[in-house]
């Protein structure tokens, strides 16, 4: 551009020429154009000086006008003296106690605050409020800016509790002059919600942050900056939580609103092409990310200049995707650039600067340069504990870098104290953010965590005898095994237990949306577009995940109060509730990977793999490497395929599973004969009474009392009184006339032969279907009502779905009827199964809903078809285990699910089987008694007779099941007839319903 000409114009003439340099600085500023902005705005301050003088105040606005510019720019040198000398201008126009004085102390201070100068921000910042509260008054709108401005400051070093009560004062003074709606409001919740964002708590801040895009869309329009700046810290919440295709679809949305309105060029349109490649490289998809780096950071550079801190944020990200592919020259080479535009930007002592030595120390560590990389994260390390404090949650990522460092150099006794810390911090943050989850969240969340939970099982894998590895492995499988039930289940407990008037309003919501996907799931999309049903699945979805969070966050004070022990507590606790002949037995599986493959080392992919440990009554430990799950998950899968089949070569592979599962563990049993199982992976669906050694099944050599989680060892903490009610629903599909439907033949068909259960492919109309009655199951009710005459027995069409959600909490409750599973397997006959028939043929349901939980069931009479039982047609309705999940079983002390595969469901490592039996225990149920494959009527019948006739007299449940299991085992020795069931959960007699039952037979 030309430079000036001293000519003779008149003042105005210039001052106009003035104007039209910032017209145009403004047009190429909000183009993206930043480099070629400065350059006009620094000829209209030119053209300023000549013709008003360089100490004149109106030449304020233009020197901010470039400093801001050059400050976005991130060229901080250039922009500290334009502001500094705005400051001095104003002073000796003005005097020190004005309130355009205190405005220019702002501006200096964010400049400060941009480069991580927070001490040398903060008076300035004090200054300008103490001149605006006496010459505004402390509720001016000035005076909340500067006070939300001191806030970002303490925010910037987690001083939390200092940043909160200052946004808060904001924002009150805010909506008192602004109103509600203001976009300025809503900036202000935006700032609340980045604060909740930092502390972990990260249901505030999403509510928060949607409250302010709520105003931000309604005033300013979804492409608007702010607007889309909040867009994009909702993703990043939701990328924090695990929550990848919730951010994922925010980022795309926000990529596209601003291309539209800034253009693809634009610096924010870089912005948020690189935090979608963040969110693709943290699931690995390094191809997704790849091509969204390259293409953000040649427009971040040329808008922004190559100095700038976003373009080194940009090659940060970029380098770890490099080291990721082996690429290590390329990686070190930007991330040093990196950390040099960082340091001379914000000083040493930066989170930004932690953040690349911690970059850099993972890299030296995969080029097998320990030292250098123990030397990068001690100073990270300081750098974060110095701004966060030593407990706070971030720490732990670093401390367990740290940890696994000295790992890989065999300096174990330095690597645990950090990695135990790191537990610690972990589980802290766990505790805090599962306060306010709904159960989807909660399971994302856990899956975040998994990966450092599965490092510390291949670290006990390495050191299986050293007792500090052990107790600190054993902490994590006892508070992380199961954990997703149990916080769902205290959440519905603790709801329970204050029901008041809005959660009974929400309760029923919630309730009322799980039977309305149970239904539409059920029909299939029929006539309807198949997009415009998967849309209408995931609002429906999307509204019940909604009031889960909000009936979490409402019980969070109560659940607040029956924790779990610390991971200090509770291996020494779990050991104290086990009888002296009992042992606790934790299967993991987990996915194992070598602790550390060395400089450029060949990497395997991630080996499936099964560990015991064994806990006994005086808190030893024992650890037994079962080796690969392949072989022992393929051992159980056939187990359970020659059972449920009634071959009668089934003694080789329950001999199979046991030399594999089960034979490890006996030489550490000694004297043991109580085993508290806590199964994982395939192996939560075997019967472990089962098994053979060779002489005898393990049934007649241990008691067995299968557990969901350490939780049902512990003594309840959460007041709970059982209840002593019964209620027994059984054969809800016999009608007047009762009549059998013929089965086409299996060969064409994935249905029963006559004396199975059948049931017509999903989509068909429920009340339409046909089941065939269930005489066994009647026959079970009877006996509970002779041996507890109290008890409320529904059988055939009072066995309604309506009376089952209208019970109060039973203390035990007995649902004996057909079952089905996510598998569609042929039905044996005389099962409780359900299987397809009829003209539907063979093949795959056309609809199969994503939710587990919708997939498993079972089948009750309807009160609303009654006509069709009358007329003689083994009329029902499907109830499904999402809706199950809605029940009130707090207080329930025991479900028996006498039908077939009411145990089965979908396998989640550590996180239980997704299907009927969690959908009880998330309903409050203590114990679940639960099938394994399907089972037959009239065996099943005489188990559950003799297992309540032992439960009357006193037995503990599993107790009462097992010796039940021996007495139909003396009768019917095939393990098909007498081990498909089995306990899950609180063992122990039940408590208020002992009777006077008849003399039982020795076993």
């Amino acid at each position: 551009m030309a430079g000036l000409t001293a000519v003779d114009t008149e003042p105005d003439v210039w001052l106009l020429e003035a104007r039209s340099a910032l017209a145009e600085a403004a047009k190429l500023q909000q183009a993206g154009r930043a480099t070629d902005a400065i350059a006009w705005h620094e000829r209209a301050l030119a053209i300023q000086e000549t013709t008003l003088g360089k100490d004149h105040p109106d030449l304020v606005p233009s020197l901010n006008n470039l400093a801001r510019l050059n400050q976005a720019q991130g060229d901080y040198a250039k922009a500290g003296p334009l502001f500094e000398r705005a400051l001095t201008l104003l002073e000796a126009a003005h005097g020190g106690e004005h309130p355009a004085v205190a405005r220019a102390l702002s501006n200096l201070a964010a400049l400060y605050h941009d480069q991580g100068l927070y001490t040398r921000a903060r008076p300035l910042l004090e200054r300008a409020l103490a001149i605006q509260q006496a010459t505004l008054g402390g509720n001016h709108l000035d005076v909340a800016t500067t006070l939300n401005n001191l806030a970002l400051g303490y925010a910037a070093q987690d001083l939390h509790a200092r940043a909160e009560p200052l946004h808060q004062r904001a924002l009150a003074i805010q909506q008192a002059s602004l109103g509600g709606g203001h976009p300025e409001v809503a900036r202000t919740l935006h700032h609340l919600a980045r604060l909740a964002h930092r502390q972990g708590l990260h249901a505030q801040a999403e509510s928060l942050y949607e409250q302010a895009l709520v105003i931000q869309k309604e005033v300013l329009g979804e492409d608007h900056l702010d607007t889309l700046r909040t867009f994009h810290a909702l993703a990043g919440l939701h990328a924090d939580q695990g929550m990848y295709s919730r951010a994922e679809a925010l980022y795309v949305r926000a990529i596209s609103l601003t291309e539209a309105s800034l253009g693809s060029h634009h610096p924010e349109t870089a912005c948020s092409l690189n935090n979608l490649a963040n969110l693709h490289a943290r699931q690995g998809l390094g191809s997704r990310a790849m091509p969204l780096y390259e293409r953000a950071l040649p427009i971040l550079e040329a808008s922004l200049g190559e100095n700038h801190p976003k373009v080194a944020g940009t090659r940060n990200n970029l380098a770890l995707l490099y080291s990721s592919q082996r690429r290590y020259e390329e990686a070190e080479s930007l991330h040093l650039r990196a950390l040099a535009i960082q340091e001379a930007a914000f000083g040493p002592a930066h989170p930004d600067v932690a953040t690349s030595l911690n970059n850099l120390a993972l890299l030296s560590a995969e080029q097998g340069e320990p030292a250098q990389a123990e030397q990068y994260l001690s100073r990270a390390l300081d750098i974060q504990q110095a701004l966060l404090g030593e407990n706070h949650p971030s720490i732990a990522q670093m401390l367990g870098n740290l940890g696994w460092l000295h790992v890989a150099q065999h300096r174990l006794d330095e690597a645990l104290p950090l990695l135990t810390r790191a537990f610690a911090l972990s589980e802290q943050r766990l505790r805090q953010e599962a306060l306010a989850f709904s159960e989807s969240r909660l399971a994302s969340f856990l899956k975040l965590l998994r990966r450092d939970e599965e490092r510390l099982y291949a670290l006990l894998r390495a050191h299986p005898d050293d007792a500090r590895v052990q107790r600190l492995a054993l902490s994590a499988v006892l508070l992380r095994k199961g954990r997703s039930l149990e916080e769902i289940a205290c959440t519905f407990r603790a709801v329970y237990r204050e029901f008041g008037e809005e959660d009974r309003i929400d309760f029923q919501q919630l309730r009322d949306l799980r039977t309305r996907l149970a239904s539409l799931s059920q029909q299939g999309p029929g006539t309807r577009p198949l997009a415009e049903y998967q849309q209408h699945l995931k609002e429906l979805t999307s509204h019940a995940d909604a009031l889960e969070a909000k009936l979490a966050r409402r019980s969070a004070p109560l659940r607040a109060l029956t924790a779990p022990p610390s991971p200090e507590d509770i291996v020494d606790r779990a050991a104290a509730a086990l009888p002296p002949d009992g042992v606790l037995v934790e299967f993991i599986a987990y996915a194992d990977q070598p602790l550390h493959t060395g400089a450029r080392g060949a990497s395997r992919a991630p080996q499936l793999h099964y560990l015991a440990l064994l806990l006994f009554p005086d808190a030893s430990i024992r650890v037994v490497d079962l080796g690969p799950a392949m072989p022992i998950d393929r051992a159980a899968t056939h187990l359970l395929d020659v059972i449920s089949r009634r071959d009668a070569a089934y003694l080789r592979p329950a001999q199979a599973l046991y030399s594999r599962a089960f034979a490890p563990l006996v030489p550490h049993l000694g004297g043991v004969r109580r085993i508290f199982l806590a199964p994982d992976g395939q192996l939560g669906l075997v019967p472990f009474t089962a098994l053979h050694d060779g002489r005898r099944f393990l049934l007649d050599v241990f008691g067995f009392s299968p557990l969901t989680s350490v939780k049902d060892l512990l003594p309840r903490a959460d007041g709970v009184v059982p209840s002593t009610s019964i209620a027994a629903f059984a054969d809800p599909v016999s009608g007047a006339h009762q009549r059998v439907v013929q089965a086409a033949p299996r060969s064409k068909t994935r249905g029963a032969s006559a004396g199975a259960r059948l049931d017509s492919t999903p989509g068909v109309d429920p009340t339409q279907q046909q089941w065939l009655p269930l005489p066994g199951t009647r026959k079970e009710a009877e006996a509970i009502q002779r041996l507890w005459p109290q008890a409320q027995v529904y059988i055939g069409a009072e066995a309604t779905r309506q009376r089952l959600f209208a019970l109060s909490p039973p203390g035990l409750l007995h649902i004996g009827t057909h079952g089905y599973s996510p598998e569609n397997e042929v039905a044996p006959d005389g099962s409780r199964a359900i299987g397809y028939f009829g003209g539907f043929g063979g093949g795959t349901p056309p609809h199969h809903p994503a939710d587990p939980l919708l997939r498993s069931g079972f089948i009750l009479a309807d009160a609303s078809a009654p006509t069709r039982v009358a007329e003689g047609h083994g009329a029902g309705t499907r109830v499904t285990a999402l809706e199950i999940a809605s029940l009130n079983l707090c207080g329930t002390q025991l479900v028996v699910l006498s039908a077939c595969d009411t145990g089965r469901g979908e396998v989640q490592l550590g996180q239980d089987v997704y299907g009927l039996r969690r959908a009880f225990f998330i309903a409050g149920a203590e114990t679940v008694v639960v099938s394994l494959w399907k089972v037959n009527d009239a065996s099943t019948a005489l188990l559950m007779e003799d297992f309540y006739r032992r439960l009357a007299a006193g037995q503990g449940r599993a107790d009462a099941l097992q010796g039940a299991m021996r007495t139909v085992k003396k009768t019917r020795p095939h393990p098909y007839y007498w081990a498909a069931f089995m306990t899950m959960g609180r063992d122990g007699p039940l408590q208020g319903l002992a009777s006077e039952p008849p003399r039982m037979t020795a076993e």
